[in-house]
């Protein structure tokens, strides 16, 4: 059984809730942030976050250039896609071409053969950490 897909605004709506949250903003201060005067700013914020207003594109860049995530965080339609953009985006440039690279040669090994390298990776990152 499919699921539904989900509809472009609840998509920008949720993930422009998470990276405010994320950046510890108000509505008010993300507003401002993009431009927007601070009078109007709150207000703007809780209409794309309700999803009783659609985001233009040129707003949509100015939002992800004031939450300091990439644009792609704002239209991925999973939490893991997110989180991989969120990931992928706080590297550099050469970094990001070479996680790519890696990630590409994973998605073509056999189910099996990813598995067991994704579970060494994270198994040695989280010993990595304190």
């Amino acid at each position: 059984m499919s699921t539904a897909p989900l509809a472009p605004r609840s998509v920008v709506a949720a993930r422009l809730r998470q990276a405010r949250q994320l950046r510890g903003l108000s509505q008010r201060e993300a507003g401002v942030r993009m431009g927007l005067d601070k009078d109007t700013a709150s207000a703007r914020i809780s209409r794309y976050e309700s999803e009783s207003m659609a985001i233009s594109l040129e707003s949509l860049f100015e939002l992800a250039c004031a939450l300091d995530v990439p644009a792609a965080y704002l239209l991925a339609s999973t939490p893991a896609m997110a989180d991989a953009i969120l990931s992928l985006g706080s590297e550099s440039g050469p970094q990001q071409e070479a996680l790519a690279t890696v990630l590409d040669a994973l998605t073509r090994l056999p189910a099996s053969q990813r598995k067991a390298l994704a579970k060494s990776i994270v198994d040695a990152a989280s010993r990595l950490k304190p």
